[in-house]
């Protein structure tokens, strides 16, 4: 088998722990794996020897590596949602005061909660991918993100 620890999915955010700004590593598939570091370079580089360690035990103990998890690339945009129909009933009523669709209603909602409100995705949510090196030094795919750590509302109120 050809393990390549730059396979797995690693978040990298920015943090504040007892007063201090660093960067916090997690691996998708390893939710137990939290590293912690001066920089998000360096916390990403200790989130892939964490897997490349936890690999060989793994290895070692005649057990399996969980894989990479790979993203879904082919979203058709369409969801089917069940609700209770009290709230189908305020959110058709709230689409209808609004003179939208209630299709329209939802996705304006979603796309605000989620940091896509007003075209400002890049602004609510700040992050930024960084290629990941084989060994032979060829970029693979980009498997680092780097997210604001600040809530919503902070970022909201900047928006003006």
């Amino acid at each position: 088998m050809n393990f390549d620890p730059n396979a797995y999915n690693i978040t990298v955010r920015r943090a504040e722990i007892e007063g201090e700004v660093c960067f916090e590593a997690r691996v998708r598939e390893l939710p137990d794996v939290a590293e912690y570091a001066d920089t998000a370079d360096e916390a990403y580089a200790l989130a892939v020897d964490t897997i490349a360690t936890t690999f060989e035990i793994l290895a070692e103990k005649g057990r399996v590596m969980p894989p990479p998890h790979v993203p879904a690339d082919d979203f058709s945009g369409r969801v089917t949602l069940r609700l209770p129909r009290s709230l189908h009933r305020a959110l058709a009523g709230e689409a209808d005061h609004e003179g939208v669709s209630l299709n329209q209603h939802l996705v304006d909602i979603l796309g605000y909660y989620s940091g896509f409100a007003a075209g400002r995705q890049a602004d609510a949510v700040p992050w930024k991918t960084i290629q990941a090196h084989g060994k032979s030094g060829q970029q693979g795919k980009p498997h680092l993100r780097v997210v604001s750590s600040s809530p919503l509302e902070k970022q909201v109120a900047n928006w003006g």
